[in-house]
């Protein structure tokens, strides 16, 4: 598979992440110039920056998915939950392509230092490669509750990296992942899901030609930095526990600041990796420079300006009977025909209720023990009228 012509490289994001998706396509670009890279944006319309990015072959949006209703399928998800569920359609979307040998996907956030053709050199020996957050165990316990217990929680693989191979068994691998990510790509841990990961938990033991890479050089990040040390600089290039080239490093966690907290809790012995940071911020802010972009989602609100929390997708998603009568949900317009409003008058006012009753019931079984303690009339009258307003409220 050498040579790159019909690699196929893409992304998806949110749109303030513009500047890490442009660090990320130029260093394709360097490495790779003939592969194609393609962005997909979170958002129905295309972006203002869409023309002026040299970097990025082709630009998607949701507009683009195959689905009946995008609309109330975007609705039913979070920004983190839409930008992964996005990567199923995408995958298939590139493999369906005449000229396409292979994909990769990267997250944004992802610093690449080798070309593509090294990393297709796995793509040899199956058609899927994955990469584990962890390849060995950790020695400490606090270690085992950061890495370890974060993986059972959040999925054995990074998929901030995937490749696909454009054969039989590739295609086989994307129509089931996309399946499942059009259903059920969801944070919701206790379910057992998080997003596109955990599904890919199930990957190996459903196709054969799964390969699962090990070379510590790969998918390089804060959460396995125990058992990679991380030496060089940008001049002369990075190598990993001494020997194994750097071919690309994660940069999760960034925005939040949990980055930089594990970074210093596990790799403060690691000077290349704080000058790598600092080269990182930077681009980021030059590029954020050369083309601003707006931090708010347009899709994070109601027509109306109003926000869309995450109590509203869900009980949108898990209610068939309100996806069918409001298969617009994001429309505020009209008082009698929008979610929004019915939200408002069905449930936000039930929930009112409900802590409100909740609230006067804890206090007339206060009044109650009081009673019993004391025995006074003045507490079996206030009880009364506690309990008169209870009966008002909750309707019983």
């Amino acid at each position: 598979m050498s040579g790159a012509p019909g690699f196929y490289v893409f992304t998806s994001i949110a749109p303030n992440y513009l500047a890490k998706a442009r660090v990320l396509a130029s260093l394709v670009k360097r490495h790779s110039p003939q592969a194609r890279f393609c962005v997909w944006v979170a958002d129905f319309e295309p972006p203002a920056w869409a023309g002026q990015v040299p970097e990025f072959d082709e630009v998607m949006t949701l507009a683009d998915l195959p689905l009946d209703n995008v609309s109330g399928w975007t609705f039913s998800h979070s920004l983190v939950e839409l930008c992964t569920a996005i990567k199923g359609f995408a995958l298939q979307d590139l493999l369906a392509r005449q000229d396409c040998r292979a994909v990769f996907f990267f997250d944004p956030d992802v610093v690449l230092f080798s070309p593509l053709e090294e990393l297709a050199v796995e793509l040899q020996r199956g058609s899927v490669l994955l990469t584990p957050h962890l390849t060995e165990p950790d020695g400490s316990l606090e270690a085992v509750l950061d890495n370890e217990c974060s993986a059972l929680r959040h999925g054995v693989y990074n998929l901030g990296f995937l490749a696909v191979r454009n054969d039989v068994e590739g295609r086989r691998f994307a129509d089931w992942w996309c399946s499942r990510l059009r259903d059920l790509c969801y944070d919701e841990i206790p379910r057992g899901l998080f997003t596109d990961q955990r599904w890919v938990d199930l990957a190996p033991a459903f196709f054969s030609s799964v390969v699962i890479v090990r070379d510590p050089g790969w998918n390089v990040a804060t959460w396995n930095l125990t058992h990679r040390q991380v030496q060089g600089s940008l001049r002369d290039g990075f190598v990993v526990n001494g020997a194994t080239p750097l071919r690309f490093f994660h940069f999760s966690g960034l925005d939040s600041g949990a980055q930089l907290a594990m970074l210093k809790k596990y790799g403060a012995e690691m000077p290349a990796l704080f000058e790598l940071r600092k080269w990182y911020l930077a681009e980021c802010l030059r590029l954020e420079a050369a083309v601003p972009v707006a931090d708010d989602w347009p899709l994070g609100r109601f027509g109306n300006g109003a926000p869309i929390s995450q109590e509203h997708r869900v009980l949108y998603r898990e209610r068939e009977d309100l996806r069918a009568a409001f298969p617009e949900p994001y429309a505020a317009a009209d008082v009698n025909a929008s979610f929004f409003h019915w939200f408002e008058v069905n449930y936000r006012t039930v929930a009112a209720e409900t802590d409100e009753s909740s609230a006067l019931l804890s206090l007339y079984r206060a009044e109650l023990e009081r009673i019993h303690r004391s025995r006074g009339w003045r507490l079996v009258q206030r009880a009364s009228r506690l309990w008169r307003r209870l009966q008002a409220v909750a309707g019983f």
